[in-house]
């Protein structure tokens, strides 16, 4: 991991992977992360979200930027074998996750489903394109602050987002 990060830096490259059609939201935060933070990756992290984009599979569900988010974390703290519900790892990855998607339930009318969000819009409008670029940027900028508080990494523009 990098010892040092640039949540601005974060934040474009997901908008501009998902602006760029290259990538979907959920893909989009991961592939942020793995560029600007986490270079040694595997690509299969990108791959293992490739599933969640436009609410789970299209489905409009939960927000795929939220989701993304959410596997990024799993990818740093979740557990790799079997446990109990008192490990330690498995807490701590629920305890990140959790305060992830509050943060975005918080800025965003207390919804995390994509339906909500994008109801008034048919669905490739610029304007809806427009916000879920939006809410990707914000998810990859809020899970490399989070990231870099928990692995004390040095945040480099620590006055954005």
């Amino acid at each position: 991991m990098v010892q040092e990060v640039t949540i601005r830096d974060v934040q474009g490259d997901a908008e501009e992977f998902y602006r760029s059609g290259r990538y979907y939201c959920s893909e989009a935060v991961e592939a942020s992360i793995r560029k600007n933070m986490e270079p040694d990756m595997p690509a299969e992290f990108i791959a293992a979200s490739s599933g969640f984009p436009l609410g789970v599979g299209r489905s409009k569900c939960m927000c795929g930027a939220v989701s993304g988010a959410v596997i990024c974390l799993g990818y740093f703290f979740g557990r790799t074998e079997p446990s109990s519900e008192s490990d330690p790892k498995s807490k701590k990855c629920m305890r990140l996750a959790n305060e992830l998607q509050q943060s975005f339930r918080n800025d965003h009318d207390g919804v995390l489903c994509c339906h909500v969000h994008t109801k008034a819009w048919i669905w490739q409008k610029r304007s809806k394109r427009n916000q879920c670029m939006e809410f990707t940027g914000e998810m990859a900028a809020k899970t490399a602050r989070i990231l870099a508080r928990e692995f004390g990494l040095t945040v480099v523009d620590p006055d954005h987002i």
